[in-house]
């Protein structure tokens, strides 16, 4: 391969899950990688060490459910080579059908790796310029102010965001529509909200769940500072009991058919993607523990089965305006060099993380070689979560982690979940092996290198291989 023989040169900004995948990568094709991180020098109000891919919060990389959305990626990515999930085997606690990783060893072990690479050099400094020539970006939530300000230039001045609002989103199929109707407000438009109409009483027990519901502490180096469009609803229902029903729960200009009169308080939710597979709790952004918001939210009218694909959350956070600047091969729509990835480019996650630098480090090689843009198609979970993310019609972007609501639908729909998502899962894996075999050149790369073979076992080996210790004090810091 080209870029092989010439030792071209790559910039990456950030040494965390995204940019140590990113990193490896490249480096395991020959490509020279600059690995800029700013500390030691300069920390950040939420890691504790200078090691890259350090996990700051929770220690788990999601459900090795082999039919569920985060095992779904997960099979994906360890068919195209995966680096980070392969360290997160080896470092693996027990955790039962999750997989959490000792903290403390499976940073050390990842920065030992980059550090001895000889096609890696690591720069222990603050970045507050674009560097030239090939750049991935991969700076993380906690991006800081100076290194924002040089994205600017590139990203417009409306596209970086510094918080993150997130309403709950439902999959469509396990509502009880007899129980909520389409509709837009005043008849205007087509009628493209579902409405969930609640009466008085309905209404008044949803406010005292609210009020009541036990809620995620703010991190130290969290205020507890919201912009009014961005409200926790449950804040927003502490102003009094009317609040809601005047506010995002406002039944006016809403016909119920079938009570032919308008409720005393209306939720609604907007489609979430082009497939209409899911829909979005509009306003309904929440700071509640998840087991709260399932117990309350499963009390609305038709939510009796809700099946949730994503929960409520509001934090700090940085994050682009990704449907507006950014193209699926995660390069800038105004600047084709750089490329963005893991938690700045809006997805969630250390899973999906790691899955957008192994992503962006493909693309960023095939620019190197003068070749297309590489895509996958949305029959796999990593195509849809990049399709969903980039998807410019798009008017209301929060971010979001893997979710079987970001695959197209099957063809000939299957009724029976459990069925129906291990089939997705197998058309997955299916469309994954096809994407490798078209592109077997990035694929046969150092083949005598020790570790590589292992990247490349399915998820059930790695699950079978992979022999879980118990908690120790590092994984449940």
């Amino acid at each position: 391969m080209r870029h092989s023989q010439e030792k071209k040169s790559v910039s990456i900004i950030g040494a965390g899950l995204a940019g140590s995948e990113a990193s490896w990568q490249l480096a395991q094709r020959g490509v020279k990688v600059h690995l800029w991180e700013m500390r030691p020098v300069k920390n950040t109000e939420a890691h504790v060490s200078d090691q890259c891919a350090e996990l700051v919060c929770s220690n788990s990389f999601g459900s090795l459910n082999p039919s569920g959305a985060s095992a779904i990626l997960k099979n994906e990515i360890l068919e195209l080579g995966a680096f980070v999930l392969r360290h997160a085997f080896a470092h693996r606690v027990a955790a039962g059908q999750s997989l959490a990783v000792d903290r403390q060893e499976f940073s050390t072990a990842i920065t030992r790796e980059l550090e001895a690479h000889p096609n890696i050099e690591i720069h222990r400094e603050e970045v507050t310029a674009i560097p030239d020539g090939i750049v991935i970006v991969a700076s993380g939530p906690l991006t800081t102010p100076l290194l924002a300000k040089a994205l600017q230039p590139f990203l417009g001045n409306d596209s970086l965001y510094f918080y993150d609002a997130i309403s709950p989103i439902v999959s469509f199929e396990s509502l009880d529509l007899s129980k909520m109707f389409f509709g837009s407000r005043y008849g205007k438009g087509d009628p493209d909200f579902l409405n969930v109409p609640l009466n008085k009483e309905q209404y008044e027990t949803l406010v005292a769940d609210l009020l009541s519901g036990e809620v995620v502490l703010p991190h130290d180096f969290e205020e507890e500072k919201y912009f009014e469009s961005c409200m926790p609803i449950e804040a927003l229902a502490a102003r009094g009991p009317k609040t809601l029903a005047f506010g995002p729960l406002k039944p006016v200009g809403l016909h119920d058919p079938v009570t032919d009169k308008r409720a005393h308080a209306v939720l609604q939710l907007r489609r979430e993607n082009r497939h209409g597979t899911s829909y979005n709790l509009v306003g309904f952004q929440t700071k509640l523990k998840y087991g709260e918001q399932q117990r309350i939210f499963r009390k609305l009218p038709g939510f009796e089965n809700a099946e949730f694909l994503r929960l409520g959350s509001l934090h700090r956070n940085t994050f682009i305006d990704s449907p507006r600047v950014l193209s699926t091969s995660l390069q800038l729509k105004s600047e084709a060099r750089i490329f963005m990835a893991g938690q700045l480019t809006g997805t969630e996650g250390y899973l999906e993380s790691s899955a957008t630098g192994l992503w962006a480090s493909l693309n960023a090689l095939r620019l190197l070689d003068g070749e297309p843009a590489l895509v996958l198609p949305d029959t796999t979970l990593l195509g849809g979560l990049l399709a969903e993310i980039t998807d410019a019609e798009k008017k209301n972007f929060q971010p979001i982690n893997s979710n079987m609501g970001v695959l197209r639908p099957l063809e000939v729909p299957i009724r029976d979940k459990q069925l129906r998502n291990q089939a997705l899962a197998e058309r997955s894996i299916k469309n994954v092996k096809a994407f490798v075999v078209e592109h077997t050149d990035l694929f046969e790369f150092n083949s005598e290198e020790k570790g590589r073979e292992e990247s490349y076992r399915s998820l059930a080996e790695w699950t079978a291989k992979s022999q879980p210790t118990h908690l120790s004090s590092s994984a449940t810091n």
